[in-house]
């Protein structure tokens, strides 16, 4: 494998960069980076997830953590 290192000096980059053949970098890719394929059931569920926020009907992660972080009131029955 031939791989080149270019030194931050030149790139100006906060670390060196490193290039390599595609075949190589999609090879590394693949073993680090597994890809999984959605069924359709996962894909469907995904599809009214996203509706369901574009409605507002969930919360998104920083807004449910900021709910978490309150206090709760006390509920009278």
């Amino acid at each position: 494998m031939n791989v080149v290192t270019i030194p931050k000096k030149i790139t100006g980059a906060r670390d060196d960069l490193v290039v390599l053949p595609r075949r190589e970098y999609e090879s590394l890719r693949a073993r680090v980076i597994p890809e999984a394929q959605m069924t359709i059931s996962e894909k469907r569920a995904l599809v009214r997830a996203r509706r369901a926020f574009k409605e507002g009907k969930l919360l998104s992660l920083d807004e449910f953590k900021r709910e978490m972080g309150r206090p709760r009131r006390a509920s009278r029955h």
